[in-house]
């Protein structure tokens, strides 16, 4: 029985690029992991992962993820193969507030996440 499913060929690699106590434990399941990274650090994984062509699942702690760069606006703006998203600080995670809620709100109103 053959599936409908297109399943890809590879692997996609899990990036995760954030302060040691946060990205540690991603690399206990095999994520390659950038430990106190800064601005340049993640600009450099970026690029690197744009000029692979490999996929990939990036995961940037909250104070990355909001610096801006070339290949950070760029692979975020473009989507497809290289998806980025968001970490909450280990320390506050209660003042994590993903980029959606904003467009959640404009769509459904201020009472909608609450």
């Amino acid at each position: 029985m053959q599936s409908d499913i297109d399943l890809p060929h590879g692997s996609a690699r899990l990036v995760v690029l954030g302060s040691a106590g946060l990205a540690g434990g991603f690399g206990l399941i095999g994520a390659e992991v950038h430990a106190d990274a800064d601005t340049a650090t993640v600009e450099t994984v970026l690029e690197q992962l744009a000029i692979s062509g490999d996929e990939a699942l990036v995961l940037l702690e909250t104070h990355l993820a909001h610096t801006g760069g070339y290949w950070l606006d760029r692979l975020r703006n473009e989507g497809g193969r290289i998806v980025i998203t968001e970490l909450p600080p280990l320390p506050a995670p209660h003042d994590y507030a993903p980029a959606v809620d904003e467009v959640v709100r404009a769509v459904l109103g201020a009472e909608a996440l609450k």
